[in-house]
């Protein structure tokens, strides 16, 4: 079963645990002046190695969250367990699946990643990879608006989204970035082989080094006044035309 996004680890000890067990956590908020000793450091260690998000934050922030003795220290729970992209990915090749995958860089809206994972779930597509920061939560928020999605879509939280590309590009993906400064209509590509959908923040879009790892820009075509759609949106219309595509072969 997926956790509630609302509970929340707290303390020294009981975080150290968790991480020490390999729990979900989405984030770890830490005491901006919090003492300095061992078991701090093996939680920095642990959740760098577990690329998990920490974020120092004033007393008050904490307090927010709970007035039981947080000792300075709390984990928020993710709704869903992060799956390894290294074993995501040749699982699916045992499987004899065709790969279809989406990258988000800097979508840090929860219902624009909730919607996402459900379009993502919908049409097909076997996992979400999201980077360690700056990246939406995956909470209770997330879990609804994406209907139920996040229960069987896999998400793998990354540290890199370079690297991963990388790693994906050497797996025998091919990266397919959306950007509205594509020449080519995404119906122009060739997607029935392995692919990764990679979609960036609506406003930003996707950072140009990030950019430079794709092998196709595409745009999906648009005819109205509007130069823009909602992020999820364009995902939908993305992961359409693959299907659309790998149904005619």
């Amino acid at each position: 079963m997926p956790f509630n996004s609302n509970e929340y680890i707290f303390g020294v000890q009981s975080v150290l645990e968790a991480l020490r067990a390999h729990q979900s956590i989405d984030k770890i908020f830490v005491q901006k002046d919090f003492k300095a000793s061992e078991k701090l450091e093996e939680i920095l260690g642990l959740a760098r190695d577990q690329k998990i998000p920490l974020s120092r934050v004033p007393i008050f922030k904490l307090n927010k969250i709970t007035r039981k003795n947080h000792q300075g220290l709390i984990a928020a729970i993710a709704a869903v367990p992060f799956m390894p992209l290294e074993r995501i990915v040749p699982d699916l090749f045992e499987q004899g699946k065709n790969p279809l995958m989406v990258m988000l860089d800097g979508v840090t809206d929860v219902r624009n990643f909730g919607a996402i994972c459900r379009s993502a779930e919908c049409f097909g597509a076997h996992t979400v990879i999201i980077p360690s920061k700056g990246a939406a939560q995956v909470n209770r928020d997330a879990m609804k608006t994406s209907s139920g999605a996040l229960n069987y879509l896999p998400v793998s939280r990354v540290t890199s989204l370079d690297q991963a590309c990388k790693f994906l590009k050497e797996s025998g993906f091919q990266i397919v970035a959306a950007t509205e400064k594509a020449e080519n209509d995404v119906s122009g590509l060739d997607l029935s082989g392995p692919t990764v959908i990679l979609m960036g923040s609506e406003e930003s879009g996707i950072r140009p080094a990030l950019l430079r790892k794709a092998d196709w820009l595409a745009r999906v075509p648009l005819s109205g006044r509007v130069a823009s759609l909602n992020v999820s949106v364009a995902t939908g219309i993305m992961l359409y035309e693959v299907i659309r595509q790998r149904g005619q072969k």
